[in-house]
């Protein structure tokens, strides 16, 4: 149900699960409905050969920030891809905020598709279950997320 201000959510949180789930993306998640703030956060696994799920496309289009969180696995993951592309869509319709944060890899590698994120792209070409439009879409939205300044936040190396 949308609120006076037409949202359903203040933020819109997006990530990989395997790889931020139990940790940061849980502890963020927590901290922001303990402070009132309406976050949505996805709590299903994609499982191989599942469809995207609308509902996701809606919360984002009803959440006045989007937050991705990059993380070493994101691009592998068509559904996070998805849904950049319509953070995107909605921040150039001047519906919403992107505010990444870039957790254990470099906002470079981001942007320009570099070391996992260029992996990631070529395996999504070489599997030819997206046509080159798609693929095109994802590229241009790592390369605009990437370039909005945001959080970086790389675990500390242990060197004991």
């Amino acid at each position: 149900m949308a609120t006076s201000s037409g949202y359903d959510y203040e933020v819109f949180l997006s990530f990989r699960g395997p790889d931020t789930r139990a940790g940061f993306t849980d502890f963020l998640y927590t901290s922001m409905i303990d402070m009132g703030i309406r976050a949505y956060k996805d709590d299903e696994e994609l499982r191989v050969g599942e469809e995207f799920a609308p509902e996701l496309l809606q919360a984002i289009n009803q959440s006045k920030i989007s937050i991705p969180i990059f993380s070493k696995g994101y691009a592998t993951s068509v559904w996070c891809l998805k849904e950049l592309v319509q953070m995107v869509s909605c921040q150039k319709a001047e519906r919403q905020k992107i505010m990444p944060i870039f957790y254990d890899v470099a906002p470079s590698e981001v942007r320009h598709q570099t070391r996992g994120y260029g992996e990631a792209l070529g395996l999504h070409k070489e599997k030819r279950r997206y046509d080159k439009e798609t693929i095109s879409q994802w590229e241009a939205a790592l390369n605009a997320i990437g370039n909005i300044k945001g959080w970086d936040l790389h675990r500390e190396k242990e060197n004991r």
